[in-house]
């Protein structure tokens, strides 16, 4: 399967990390709210990284977490 996740920046090296997905390894990054088929609304929790419930679901689907310093 080659559906992958990462965590990568919005707006800048400084900025919170967002869930990023791509379906092919050779397509660019996308936050995960361009994917509506496979986004879920995140958990209610102050402060909670967005796209965590994203996520937790992809992963248990068997998505690759491919690291951000590639």
């Amino acid at each position: 399967m080659s559906k992958q996740m990462c965590w990568l920046p919005i707006g800048g090296v400084d900025q919170e990390k967002v869930l990023h997905l791509r379906i092919e390894p050779n397509q660019s990054w996308q936050p995960y709210t361009a994917f509506p088929e496979y986004a879920v609304k995140d958990y209610d929790i102050p402060g909670g990284s967005k796209g965590y419930a994203t996520y937790h679901q992809l992963r248990c689907q068997g998505w690759l977490l491919v690291s951000s310093l590639q």
